[in-house]
């Protein structure tokens, strides 16, 4: 999507509550990466259709995308885990500042560590991961066995500024990372269990529902 067509989008976002936008001017400042308006507000409709009532969330950062889920779907329970101290305090001050941060229970941790804790407050309607992207597959087939029935896992990075489509990548950490979400988007798109698009919106967004019984 080019730079014009993403400018319009979002001038004509509706304007979010004082708390969200603070803490967008939050992330600018602090450099804390949170999903791009126009990723959001797509993963936001999309559940909106889907209406989940319990969300996990791998990546809390500063808490942006739990609270936009949580304010958008008055019905549920966002459980979100971050592993960053600093960003989990910071999270954790502005959920506070919420009423819908009531519904949103924040875990501080590994996310490949926290399985057992985690999986005391499903099953799960929708997962959302959003954390280290090399360690997306690993997320994903830990915590999908977790899905209620007809669940969806939302995959957040997976065109990774468009590099995952380009084929020389320079930097040697950034070309590790591009070959893993490369692998990634692949082994999603031929996952004998879930059916997967992948949309071009945001830094890319993976959708994945689960078939149900084969």
């Amino acid at each position: 999507m080019n730079e014009q067509v993403i400018g319009y989008i979002e001038s004509i976002v509706k304007e979010r509550p004082s708390l969200v936008s603070e803490m967008e001017r939050y992330a600018v400042v602090h450099s804390v990466p949170i999903m791009e308006l126009v990723g959001i507000e797509a993963l936001i409709g999309m559940l909106r259709i889907q209406q989940p009532k319990r969300i996990l969330e791998i990546g809390t950062a500063i808490g942006y995308s739990a609270l936009r889920m949580a304010g958008a779907l008055p019905e549920a329970k966002v459980i979100t885990i971050e592993r960053d101290e600093e960003r989990f305090e910071a999270a954790q001050g502005f959920l506070s500042r919420s009423e819908d941060g009531n519904r949103v229970v924040a875990i501080l941790g590994d996310a490949l560590e926290l399985s057992r804790e985690v999986e005391k407050h499903g099953p799960y309607d929708a997962i959302f991961i959003d954390a280290a992207k090399g360690q997306y597959l690993k997320f994903f087939e830990l915590y999908s066995t977790m899905l209620s029935d007809n669940g969806v896992v939302y995959s957040d990075n997976v065109l990774f500024k468009g590099l995952v489509a380009e084929g020389q990548v320079e930097q040697k950490r950034i070309r590790n990372m591009v070959k893993k979400l490369q692998n990634y988007n692949a082994w999603l798109m031929n996952h004998a269990q879930f059916d997967t698009s992948i949309l071009p919106v945001g830094d890319g967004i993976a959708i994945s529902k689960k078939r149900g019984e084969l």
